[in-house]
């Protein structure tokens, strides 16, 4: 079972230098196999309750909840770490020109020498779509969009692509990734259609707030897509985070066990289970974690 950890989101560390440093030193010295950052490009004060992972359509959080870029933040943790690898739980891909932020995850990637992987979504945030001038209207076909485009771009040495929201001809896009075939492209979200779309077009699946039994239903949708398209559905990498369904319940490896039972590759946890901001508070938590849980499953 992969471990992956959500750093700190808070003010205090996340933009801290030294504590992101010793946070990547520290995943290196514990084993831990991935680290994700999260996007959100701005919050409005008086957002239209659509989150879809609570009853009230509101979000958690406080404010010293702090968010930076996740390629930017990566990238500055990618240089104090040499295994762990770097992923997005999820980049907005439809709020960004694809053919941008192909070239910035291929030079993370290529710099990182292979560590990349690009967990991407769509999004629930009306204003955020607003402000960067995209409509927030068929998000879904745009995605599925870009990521084409973004496979044409990273795999091809002159690339072409003529969609509906995208369209280039016969152009290049250096540097390719040091991914042979391009990025891993994890597909974000909980819904039926999220998994549909991890098993036609991703490489990974990565639901959030996701109870096991509705994992297990999910890891379904995703291999019976997968068949109908012709891939294997063994090659979709699965990540859950058990706590953002079941808070406080890191070291429940009943738990643990119940996702993993239902095909769960990589189990990650956050940070912010730690009890506080010192990195000997993580250390202690993630060798607790190895001990109760992993080393039990």
């Amino acid at each position: 079972m992969k471990l992956g950890v959500l750093p700190r989101f808070t003010r205090d560390v996340i933009v801290d230098p030294g504590w992101v440093t010793g946070f990547g030193a520290l995943c290196e010295e514990m084993g831990v196999e991935s680290v994700w950052g999260v996007e959100h490009v701005l919050v409005a004060q008086d957002y239209e309750p659509r989150y879809p992972y609570s009853a009230d359509g509101r979000m958690p959080g406080n404010p010293e909840t702090v968010m930076p870029d996740p390629l930017e933040w990566l990238a500055f943790f990618a240089a104090s770490s040499e295994t762990v690898r770097l992923g997005t739980s999820v980049l907005v891909l439809t709020l960004h020109s694809p053919v941008v932020i192909a070239k910035r995850v291929a030079t993370l990637d290529a710099l990182s020498r292979g560590r990349m992987m690009l967990g991407v979504g769509i999004g629930w945030q009306v204003e955020e779509y607003a402000a960067v001038g995209v409509p927030y209207t068929q998000r879904g076909p745009r995605l599925d969009e870009y990521i084409d485009a973004l496979r044409a771009l990273w795999c091809e040495e002159f690339a072409s692509f003529d969609g509906r929201f995208v369209r280039f001809d016969r152009v290049s896009s250096l540097p390719k990734p040091a991914h042979p075939g391009g990025v891993p492209i994890v597909i974000g979200g909980s819904s039926e259609a999220a998994a549909r779309r991890a098993g036609t077009r991703g490489d990974g699946f990565f639901p959030y707030v996701v109870s096991p039994d509705d994992f297990a239903a999910r890891v379904a949708d995703v291999r019976a897509a997968a068949v109908a398209a012709g891939r294997d559905p063994g090659a979709v990498e699965l990540t859950v985070w058990p706590t953002s369904w079941r808070p406080g319940a890191a070291l429940d490896v009943d738990l643990a066990r119940r996702y993993a039972d239902g095909g769960a590759d990589r189990l990650v946890v956050s940070a912010q289970e730690a009890g506080g901001p010192a990195l000997d508070d993580l250390r202690r938590f993630l060798g607790d974690y190895r001990e109760r849980v992993l080393d039990r499953l």
